[in-house]
């Protein structure tokens, strides 16, 4: 490998003197062989004194530029320098999209029960209903039996205690529940209630089918001295089609052993013993009534 490097003209000066020694050596022999001459100083050519140095020529070209060394190592890091003055705040960014709404967070503790509101203003009056019918006047019954004797020496006369509840055009198609109510004030422990329902009853388009209608005292049947209850019953028969026939019925009954006050006088249908649901009908076409009378306690 060959390397370019530019020497500077005075250094040139002395560095072709030394080159030339060799030469002289050689060319000295030379002479001395074959011309004895010396040379204008009186010395051989080689000892002769050097003449004034030549006119340095005008530089070469530069050489072309080496090849890029490869980067060295990079350097420890140095010490981390002052901290520097805080710099001006920058202007406000444009406002972003709202977030998603987050979950509903748990139910946090009741607050202190407020203070008592001031009263508001009176409401106004509501508006008069209807009067009722007046009832008819019942007929003056005969004295009662001598009732138990009172702590006054009462006179042992029982005061008649009756009333009757009437529904026009009832038409009642549940096959089981309630029908109606009547509501009846009763005077005496120790008194018994005779009750009768009368009106049309009839079941349909079943064979072999029944439906029972029964009293109730307060949501109970009687049990003393037993239910007070009717049932009716049908069944096809050879060659028979469907029968719907409404019929009037009559159920009627005492219950003993009813407390004082109000008592709720119901007349209910539902299943009869041992047989499933039947199509039923209370009430057609004419009145319906209930009848509940507070009349003195049986015979011992």
């Amino acid at each position: 490998m060959l390397f370019c490097m530019k020497i500077p003209s005075a250094i040139m000066l002395w560095i072709v003197p030394l080159l030339l020694i060799p030469l002289c050596s050689a060319n000295s022999k030379n002479s001395t062989s074959k011309n004895s001459q010396h040379g204008s100083c009186g010395y051989s050519p080689c000892f002769c004194a050097p003449g004034i140095p030549g006119i340095p020529g005008s530089p070469g070209p530069a050489g072309p530029a080496g090849r890029t060394g490869s980067r060295g190592n990079n350097g420890p890091e140095g010490p981390m320098g002052p901290r520097g003055v805080k710099g001006d705040e920058g202007p406000r960014g444009k406002q972003g999209l709202q977030g998603p709404k987050g979950g509903t967070g748990s139910t946090g503790p009741a607050g202190p029960l407020g203070s008592k509101g001031d009263p508001g203003p009176p409401g106004l009056k509501g508006l008069q209903g209807p009067s009722g019918q007046a009832g008819k006047k019942g007929d003056t019954g005969p004295p009662g039996s001598q009732g138990p004797s009172g702590p006054k020496g009462d006179s042992g006369y029982f005061a008649r205690n009756w009333k009757q509840c009437v529904f026009k055009d009832l038409a009642d198609v549940k096959d089981s529940g309630l029908v109606k109510e009547c509501i009846f004030k009763k005077a005496l422990d120790n008194t018994s209630l005779r009750v009768y329902w009368s009106g049309q009853l009839r079941i349909y388009n079943c064979d072999k089918c029944c439906r029972r209608w029964y009293f109730t005292f307060n949501g109970a049947e009687c049990s003393a001295p037993a239910a007070i209850d009717a049932v009716v019953y049908m069944t096809y028969g050879t060659g028979e089609r469907l029968k719907n026939l409404h019929r009037p019925r009559h159920v009627e009954g005492v219950c003993d052993k009813i407390h004082k006050g109000t008592v709720r006088v119901g007349f209910w249908v539902g299943d009869c013993s041992g047989y499933g649901s039947a199509d039923a009908f209370t009430g057609w076409n004419s009145v319906s009534r209930m009848y509940v009378e507070e009349i003195p306690p049986p015979q011992a």
